[in-house]
């Protein structure tokens, strides 16, 4: 990999880590800390929470009718969306050990937490609860996806990408035939590396 793309890969790195820490110093201004995937409020937030809360009738009665049409065709995503997990779980669970990928923690995509805030009503924790299924479902099998690229196919697009996954910028270029060549046992051996650390 070229080394301007490097310093690029670790000026990333870095502002994610700041990123972290902003957001963790929003955490402390909100009047909370994550203990153990428990989130946990200092006293009193939970009373203001429950006095900020929108009564259910005063929020249907604020809802558009469209809105409330469209419903269904959302909710009915939940029948592909648990085809995919199913289908995705069982794959890495097969596959995975085979290739000597590490396997992607579903629980590291699939967070559902939102539901526990005190200032939600039924209906919007409801769709928080699903929100959180359905995005934290894509991010995991992107994640096994992105695996499974690097594995088999870690070779840059000819055309630009929009949103490409992490893995992605350590691929080698299009038409590159002699880094591929080069680099493909590498790549698979930074996945096998994955599941090292991990254990």
């Amino acid at each position: 990999m070229p080394a301007p793309i490097d310093h690029l890969l670790e000026r990333l790195k870095a502002l994610q880590t700041e990123l972290e820490a902003l957001i963790e110093e929003r955490r402390k201004a909100l009047k909370y800390r994550v203990v153990r995937r428990r989130v946990v409020f200092e006293a009193g937030v939970r009373a203001q929470h429950r006095a900020a809360r929108v009564r259910l009738r005063d929020f249907l009665a604020r809802t558009r009718p469209l809105v409330v049409l469209t419903s269904p065709l959302i909710y009915a995503l939940i029948f592909p969306f648990v085809v995919l997990d199913l289908f995705v779980t069982i794959y890495q669970a097969i596959c995975f050990p085979v290739y000597g990928i590490a396997k992607v923690r579903r629980r590291d995509h699939i967070v559902i937490d939102r539901h526990m805030l005190a200032y939600l009503n039924g209906i919007q924790k409801l769709n928080c609860v699903y929100c959180g299924y359905g995005n934290g479902l894509l991010s995991y099998a992107r994640e096994i996806a992105a695996r499974t690229e690097q594995y088999w196919c870690p070779i840059k697009h000819a055309r630009r990408v929009e949103g490409a996954h992490s893995y992605y910028p350590g691929f080698v270029d299009y038409g590159d035939a002699a880094a591929f060549q080069a680099e493909l046992e590498l790549l698979r051996e930074q996945l096998r590396q994955m599941k090292d650390e991990r254990t």
